[in-house]
């Protein structure tokens, strides 16, 4: 449980500091780790991947929140989401770069033999299980169904 420790020894740093967004953000983080840990705790207890999903879940929704924000002109809401965004992306894994997805999806594509969009659902679970954490999943989806010629 490094991710947590991390965070809770963080979460201390920022109440002392008083950060409000950042005490706020982290205790959403570790509220969500640990439902996440009571959840798999009958099956074992949570693995990395079950770490790295809380994380791009609660990144996922603040990304969604960003957009509405600014579609209806709630700006100061929307900034205050982008800090949350930051602060969660800080535990997230290093993100790789547009090319080096693109390089990865193509390496993909020519191992697997894929020729057409029918070849989608053979790509997908391969290219996810690499990237899982490391690059938006909309993008990489957005990318094979280029790549595929969808």
């Amino acid at each position: 449980m490094a991710l947590l420790n991390k965070i809770s020894e963080d979460l201390k740093i920022a109440m002392k500091g008083s950060d409000k967004i950042r005490v706020e953000t982290l205790r959403m983080i570790r509220a969500g780790l640990l439902e996440k840990n009571v959840e798999k705790r009958p099956s074992g207890g949570m693995t990395p991947d079950d770490k790295i999903s809380v994380l791009i879940s609660a990144s996922k929704k603040r990304k969604e929140s960003v957009e509405i924000f600014r579609q209806n002109g709630r700006n100061d809401l929307a900034e205050q989401e982008e800090k949350e965004l930051q602060i969660i992306q800080e535990y997230l894994p290093k993100q790789i770069s547009t090319d080096e997805v693109e390089a990865f999806i193509k390496k993909t594509i020519i191992d697997i033999g894929a020729t057409s969009s029918k070849d989608f659902s053979k790509i997908m679970p391969i290219v996810m299980k690499e990237l899982k954490g490391k690059a938006d999943g909309k993008f990489i989806q957005e990318t094979v169904r280029k790549m595929l010629g969808s």
